[in-house]
């Protein structure tokens, strides 16, 4: 900028907001300091109040609106991530909120085995949490799902609704629950296998490596305390397995078109029909003698592992994605040991504190890698 002043005249030269230009006016000015018609227009096509830019206040907005620029974009950036990562970590902390659900399942299934019957102890609790979805989906006037979904839908409530809280309560007549843990210690690699068939995604060798060690950790882990040997409970369980995993997976796929809430809604109502039917049959046939462990074991199963925990593990699911959620599950078992010592008063191994530092460590690198 270079500014020549006389009495009556002054004459600019001017840089435009980009630097690849200059132009110079010239014009009179009078003692008031207004700029005649030839210096009133500067490169960007307005005047300032005085009529004429000094060099201070020329080179001062060119530097303001640069560094403006450069703070508006980096303060687009941050709030572009923080943007981004809040689904990511809302959907980890609903799935986290599920495998906390869940892991209270299996000591609630023993405790409702003190009043119920295994197979009433399955109708009942499916019938109480489909009356529950029913009536939230009643209340937010729901509309029925499109009829392409209702295949999906009957998957999610053969696996999760009927197959495996049947298969593992009827495991856990025989079997402990630390020993029923080996099923959500292998769910998350199962479910993950099933997802990428199902899908088409392929998560990273990074992910499949602390996947298969997580669970391998936890298998021998469980293993171990439950001495290595199989019986009839083992072959309950692994259908368990398998059955849950295919509906977790369908389950997922559901909640990215619909809310996860619905789907586990939608599914349980499915149910409703041959379950009421079920209950009345398997309460005359089974004997009912009813404690507070029994009921709050029922009330469990079906109001917070049946439609809570699905609820919100189905709306995590469908943020982060099914493998990512999958693997939070190999918390489980350790969360389910962690209440067996405090509701049922088993015995904590002294491998447990070790095995819990294996897993965390699993799901970290399962959280951060690529899928």
């Amino acid at each position: 900028m270079r500014t020549q002043n006389s009495a009556t005249s002054r004459t600019t030269i001017a840089v435009t907001a980009t630097g690849s230009s200059r132009t110079e006016t010239t014009g009179t000015v009078s003692g008031a300091g207004a700029a005649s018609p030839a210096g009133a227009a500067s490169p960007a096509g307005a005047a300032s109040p005085a009529g004429a830019a000094s060099p201070a206040g020329a080179g001062g907005a060119a530097s303001a609106v640069g560094t403006t620029g450069a703070s508006g974009t980096r303060a687009g950036s941050a709030a572009d991530a923080r943007a981004a990562s809040a689904p990511r970590s809302r959907g980890t902390l609903l799935a986290g909120l599920g495998v906390v659900s869940f892991s209270l399942t299996f000591p609630s299934t023993v405790w409702g085995l003190e009043s119920f019957g295994p197979w009433s102890l399955v109708a009942v609790r499916s019938t109480l949490a489909a009356l529950i979805a029913g009536a939230f989906l009643l209340a937010g006037r729901v509309p029925l799902p499109e009829r392409r979904h209702w295949a999906g839908l009957a998957v999610v409530a053969c696996g999760v609704v009927i197959g495996f809280p049947l298969l593992t309560t009827l495991a856990l007549q025989t079997s402990t629950t630390s020993h029923a843990a080996v099923v959500v210690g292998l769910l998350p690699l199962t479910t993950a296998t099933i997802a990428a068939a199902r899908t088409g995604r392929r998560p990273s060798r990074a992910f499949w490596l602390a996947a298969v060690s997580g669970a391998v950790v936890v298998l021998g882990f469980t293993l171990q305390q439950s001495g290595g040997s199989f019986s009839t409970g083992d072959l309950y369980l692994f259908g368990a397995l398998l059955v849950c995993a295919a509906g977790y997976t369908e389950g997922g796929r559901l909640a990215a078109l619909m809310p996860g809430w619905q789907v586990i809604g939608w599914a349980l109502v499915l149910c409703l029909p041959l379950m009421a039917v079920a209950s009345a049959v398997a309460l005359s046939i089974e004997p009912v003698r009813l404690n507070a462990h029994g009921v709050i074991g029922l009330v469990w199963v079906a109001a917070g592992s049946t439609f809570f925990g699905l609820y919100v593990w189905y709306r995590g699911m469908a943020a982060i994605g099914i493998p990512k959620a999958s693997q939070l599950q190999l918390a489980q078992p350790l969360l389910t040991l962690f209440w067996s010592v405090f509701l049922l008063g088993e015995s904590l191994p002294l491998a447990a504190p070790v095995t819990a530092v294996a897993v965390l460590v699993c799901i970290a690198v399962t959280q951060r890698a690529k899928s």
